[in-house]
């Protein structure tokens, strides 16, 4: 059973709006941090957004104020809300279960348990 299955993503215009969702099929995990990362063609990857267990969240100055990360704790899926969105947001999305949300290695990605196999968002200008 694959731990984390993505969904939402696809072509937007500059300005544009998408949701994604992340639904986990476990248990062990879900009480962990649960996050959002990206990876452009040529770029590292990047933590976008992550929230905690209990409904913390954290960003990236990139995106904060345009995107939105919440969980629904009943249907154990995490849920991301990209508004306003820009040419530069396109990349492949990933979520991500573990870690500490915020830490400097839940930035860096080191300590995540698991990802899902991504999806991708296009935005054109």
């Amino acid at each position: 059973q694959v731990p984390l299955v993505e969904s939402g993503g696809g072509s937007v215009q500059a300005g544009g709006s998408l949701t994604l969702s992340c639904a986990a099929s476990g248990n062990s995990y879900w009480s962990s941090c649960m996050g959002w990362f990206r990876q452009a063609p040529g770029s590292e990857r990047e933590a976008v957004a992550g929230i905690s267990a209990g409904g913390s969240t954290y960003s990236t100055a990139s995106v904060k104020g345009r995107f939105t990360i919440s969980r629904d704790n009943a249907k154990k899926t995490v849920y991301l809300l990209l508004n306003s969105l820009k040419p530069e947001d396109t990349a492949m999305y990933y979520c991500a279960a573990g870690g500490i949300c915020g830490s400097r290695t839940w930035y860096q990605g080191a300590d995540i348990n698991y990802w899902g196999q991504g999806t991708q968002v296009t935005v054109s200008s």
